[in-house]
């Protein structure tokens, strides 16, 4: 009797809960769309159908059809959860299905379809994708937290860098994370009893397992067919839609990385496309126009750890602005917003693009080039600066074990690294060194030597912004809504208002040095803050930004400052692959070919990002909006940049190197 009773009530019951959750889930913790609530209750009424269905007595036919939708169905939902644990929301609309959605419904439907054929027993593959989808979710619910982006497979090679900082983390699971689990364990346990209680009904009189019929091998032969497309699909198609990852488009995020981690070489790309660039950008007149540059300034380049001036959106609202020195700076100033190349993390990215001129636009999603690409050898603003005779140093006042970086500074050619060990008696803001602290260190090196070239990566303003306050005080209010949408956020303004009193202490010591000094600041990214925030600070949903809003998020603030006279300019757009070429030109150093092709570049696409590019014009454009020309000059940027990152021959090397 009991078995009847589960057989005939349970799995809709259990259904029609599960989908009630989710769709509370999106009306209690997010906002409420038309659209979407039109798409759960869709879903709900396919799921309850099923499930319906299967309880009715029909033919063999009709059991083995509508327990593949089941199937088809459990891929759908784990589909719908994993959103809801990464981004916190699942935006799919039935009115704009994209390309990308479908082929991320399909990979979460054959997910499940894959793991039916290995164990030959549905209740055994939805547990087992349920498990897997249950822990992919909670990597990405504790990433996107912390650094606002979720895991991707480069994150494997970073294993060791994450064990650096986890212990500066809060790990609270939160309410969305625990339903969610639950709902994905409710789901099988109704398909453990649905199994049970229908198993016997699945085989024919002679024993044998009727899961194994015409109905699952024409489903097989689609999931089959589906998969063999999709190594055909035009990588930059499912790239270009996943290089910002949402809610709905997750699992074809994690596809676009696996089918890039194969990209090669660039379109047409030949030793002979390189000697006829080399032919046009190469010259021999750096040395005469260094030369001119007498005596040669110290360089010191901080790259701030999560430095971002969020005052760029407008309904930031703060009871006090946060950097009040960094914009009060004019005087032999060069000064405005670079577009980075990542949002919430990824500084080690930025470092390699500033060094090198090298961009991650033509990357592998996600690759890390300090583990991949850095050899010895390697064009370097560092061995650029050490050809000039000065002596280079590398900074960053925490692990040196993170991001490769020992052996990266190295083959860049720094004389010397430095790192947490190495700063006395530090002071500490919460967990980090302060940058007063690392500021302090930049003068005893720049006192000690002749002439400097000074990289630091600082670490105060490190995610994520929940440590506690510890030398940190209270000072920046901000608005109930913006509080709301992410408790954390005022203290990372607070660490900019010390950021900043550091740095007014740092502009204020090298004024009053009579030695050349020609600093050179900018932040790397914005910081992880909830996507509910800067959903505030848009006043709209992510997923609907223009593509000049989209960049507005990754546009940090960078200024060259000098004690000395050079040419004033305010609210200048650049990207970090360019940064390094106005510091060498600021600064008085010769330029390499390479050099002078990414000027000449610069003067037609002044930033250059994964996400977007902004024109000489001031317009924001995604790479399928850009010119022929434009288009054009890319090209031969693309293909420059392999041979100089991945395929440096000796007959190229004198274009990218003074040695």
């Amino acid at each position: 009797m009991s078995d009847k009773i589960y057989k005939k009530y349970l799995p809709i019951i259990v259904c029609l809960l599960q989908l009630m959750g989710l769709f509370l889930l999106r009306q209690l913790w997010l906002r409420t769309v038309f659209q979407t609530v039109a798409t759960y209750l869709l879903l709900c009424t396919a799921g309850v159908s099923f499930l319906l269905l299967s309880q009715m007595k029909k033919t063999p036919i009709w059991r083995q059809l509508w327990d593949c939708c089941l199937i088809f169905w459990s891929g759908i939902h784990s589909v719908i959860v994993l959103g809801l644990m990464t981004c916190g929301t699942f935006y799919l609309t039935w009115t704009q299905v994209t390309f990308v959605q479908i082929v991320n419904l399909f990979l979460g439907c054959a997910l499940y379809w894959f793991l039916f054929l290995l164990f030959r027993r549905p209740d055994r593959a939805v547990g087992t994708g349920n498990l897997l989808i249950g822990i992919i979710g909670t990597v990405n619910f504790y990433l996107v937290k912390f650094r606002g982006s979720p895991f991707r497979l480069a994150d494997i090679q970073s294993i060791r860098t994450a064990g650096n900082v986890v212990k500066s983390y809060d790990f609270k699971p939160g309410i969305l994370l625990l339903l969610s689990l639950m709902d994905l364990g409710i789901w099988y346990w109704a398909w453990r009893k649905y199994y049970l209680c229908t198993a016997a009904e699945s085989r024919t009189p002679n024993g044998k397992n009727t899961w194994l019929n015409p109905v699952s091998i024409l489903a097989t032969v689609f999931i089959a067919v589906g998969c063999a497309a999709l190594p055909v699909i035009k990588y930059d198609k499912i790239y270009a839609d996943t290089v910002q990852f949402s809610d709905d488009t997750y699992l074809a995020g994690l596809l676009a990385e696996i089918m890039g981690s194969e990209k090669g070489l660039p379109d047409d790309y030949s030793v002979e496309n390189v000697r006829q660039a080399i032919a046009s950008f190469q010259s021999d007149s750096g040395f005469q126009n260094a030369a001119q540059a007498s005596p040669r300034p110290n360089i010191v380049v901080i790259m701030n750890e999560s430095f971002g001036d969020l005052t760029i959106f407008d309904a930031l609202n703060a009871s006090e602005d946060p950097t009040p020195f960094l914009h009060s700076m004019e005087e032999n100033t060069i000064k405005g917003w670079m577009y980075s190349s990542v949002t919430g993390g990824g500084t080690v990215d930025i470092e390699f693009e500033y060094l090198t001129g090298f961009t991650s636009l033509f990357q592998p999603p996600h690759t890390v080039a300090y583990q991949l690409y850095v050899e010895e050898g390697m064009p370097s603003l560092a061995a650029l600066a050490g050809s000039q005779g000065y002596a280079t140093t590398a900074f960053h006042p925490y692990k040196s074990s993170g991001w490769n970086r020992v052996i990266a500074y190295d083959y860049l050619d720094f004389d010397r690294q430095m790192y947490e060990e190495d700063v006395p008696s530090p002071h500490i803001i919460r967990s980090y060194i302060s940058d007063k602290s690392d500021y302090e260190m930049i003068y005893r090196s720049t006192q000690a030597e002749d002439t400097s070239f000074f990289f630091n990566v600082t670490m105060q303003n490190h995610s994520g912004y929940a440590q506690g306050w510890y030398h940190l005080p209270r000072h920046i209010q901000l608005p109930n809504n913006l509080k709301a949408a992410d408790q954390t956020a005022e203290q990372f303004l607070d660490l900019m208002k010390e950021s900043d009193l550091a740095l007014e202490e740092l502009i204020t010591y090298y004024s009053q040095c009579e030695e050349p000094t020609l600093v050179v600041f900018f932040g790397d990214h914005q910081p992880p803050l909830s996507n509910a925030f800067y959903e505030e600070l848009y006043g709209k949903k992510l997923s609907e930004r223009t593509t000049e809003e989209v960049m507005q998020q990754y546009a940090v603030p960078f200024f060259i400052w000098a004690n000395y006279d050079i040419e004033e300019r305010q609210d200048v757009v650049i990207s970090p692959n360019f940064l390094g070429v106005l510091t060498a030109q600021t600064a008085g150093l010769p330029l390499t070919g390479y050099m002078e092709f990414l000027a000449d570049l610069y003067e037609v696409m002044p930033a250059i990002t994964p996400v977007g590019f902004v024109t000489a014009d001031g317009r924001f454009l995604k790479k399928s909006e850009l010119s022929q020309e434009q288009k054009d000059w890319l090209w031969k940027y693309e293909v420059l940049n392999y041979c100089g990152m991945v395929d440096l021959f000796d007959e190229a090397r004198p274009m990218f190197c003074m040695d």
